[in-house]
C-alpha cells in the first residue's frame, strides 16, 4: 500500500492548497470591493480638475505652460510604469510588461532611448532585467495608496519634461473594465493639448461646452502660477488616477485567479481520490485472490 500512501500525501497536500487558494480568494473579493469605491471615489476630483485645466487653456492662450510644448528636440522619452507589488493575480502584470515592452522597442526603432518611473515591485524587478534606466521607483504602497507616496518618484519625469529634457512620458497601467475583464494600457501623459483635455470627458455636452464656450477668469496672483499649479496637480491626479485602476485591476485578477486554482484544486483531489479507491480496491482483490489460490492449493 505504499502508493495508497503516497496518494493520500497528495490529496492532503492539495487539500491544503485548496484552502489557501480559497481563503486568498475570499480577501480579494473584500479588498476588490474597496479597490472599486476609491476608485470611483477619486474620478469626481480628476474630472474636476480636468475641466479647469481645459478652461484655462482656452481662456489664456498668450500663456503655454511648459507642459502643453511639445520639445521635439528631446531624444529621451519617458515611461510611468504601474504594476503590482504582490503577484498570484494571472496574466495582469504580463500583459502590460508585454504592452511597455512593444512600446520601447517602437521608441528605440525611432532613436529615443528611456528613463522610466516604476510603480509596483513587479514592474521594477522588470525594468532592472532588461536593463532600462530607472531614475525613481516606488513600491510596498499597501492597499490605501496616498498621492503623497506618489508625487517624489513621479515628479522626477514630471521636472524632466518641464526642463526639455524629455520628448514625450508615457503612462503604461491595466484599466478596470470590470471583474472579469482589465485591459493594459500606454497612454501619452505629456505633452497636453487642449483636444487631449477635452477629449477625456465623459460627458459629451461638456466637451461641447470647452470648444465653445468663452471663459473668462480672474487671477490670484496671476494666470501663469495659477495654470502651472493646476496642470502639475492635473498629471499627478491622473497617475493616482491609474494607480487605483490598476489596484482594482489587481484584487480583481487574483480572484479570478484563486477561483480557478481552488476549482482545479478540487478537480484533482476528486481524480486522485478515484486513483485511490481503484488501487485500494485493486490491493484487496489482489489479497483476496491469493487467500482464496492459498485454500484451493491445500
Amino acid at each position: 500500500m505504499a502508493a495508497g500512501k503516497e496518494i493520500r500525501g497528495k490529496i492532503k497536500s492539495f487539500e491544503n492548497t485548496k484552502k489557501i487558494t480559497k481563503a486568498m480568494e475570499m480577501v480579494s473579493v473584500a479588498k476588490m470591493r474597496k479597490a472599486q469605491e476609491r476608485m470611483r471615489a477619486a474620478r469626481p476630483y480628476a474630472e474636476k480638475i480636468r475641466s479647469l485645466a481645459a478652461n484655462l487653456s482656452t481662456a489664456t492662450p498668450e500663456y503655454k505652460h511648459p507642459f502643453m510644448v511639445a520639445n521635439t528636440s528631446a531624444k529621451v522619452t519617458g515611461m510611468i510604469l504601474v504594476t503590482t507589488d504582490k503577484g498570484l493575480c494571472g496574466g495582469l502584470n504580463t500583459n502590460v510588461l508585454r504592452a511597455v515592452t512593444n512600446k520601447f522597442k517602437e521608441l528605440e526603432a525611432a532613436g529615443q532611448k528611456i528613463e522610466a518611473v516604476a510603480i509596483g515591485n513587479k514592474g521594477y524587478g522588470f525594468l532592472n532585467r532588461i536593463g532600462a534606466r530607472v531614475v525613481s521607483h516606488a513600491t510596498q504602497l499597501g492597499d490605501k495608496p496616498t498621492l503623497e507616496k506618489l508625487i517624489g518618484p513621479v515628479k522626477v519625469l514630471l521636472d524632466a519634461y518641464a526642463e526639455g529634457k524629455l520628448s514625450a512620458v508615457y503612462l503604461s497601467y491595466t484599466k478596470f473594465i470590470n471583474t472579469i475583464k482589465q485591459e493594459p494600457m500606454v497612454v501619452q501623459l505629456l505633452p497636453l493639448s487642449v483636444e487631449s483635455l477635452s477629449a477625456k470627458f465623459d460627458d459629451a455636452e461638456a466637451v461641447a461646452d470647452v470648444q465653445t464656450h468663452g471663459w473668462d477668469y480672474i487671477y490670484e496672483p496671476d494666470a501663469a502660477t495659477v495654470i502651472d499649479e493646476l496642470l502639475l496637480r492635473y498629471t499627478e491626479a491622473l497617475v493616482f488616477q491609474a494607480l487605483a485602476e490598476n489596484m482594482a485591476s489587481e484584487h480583481s485578477a487574483r480572484m479570478v485567479a484563486m477561483k480557478a486554482a481552488t476549482d482545479n484544486a478540487g478537480n484533482l483531489i476528486a481524480e486522485l481520490k478515484l486513483i485511490y479507491n481503484r488501487t485500494r480496491q485493486a490491493a484487496i482483490t489482489k489479497e483476496l485472490s491469493e487467500i482464496v489460490a492459498g485454500a484451493a492449493a491445500v
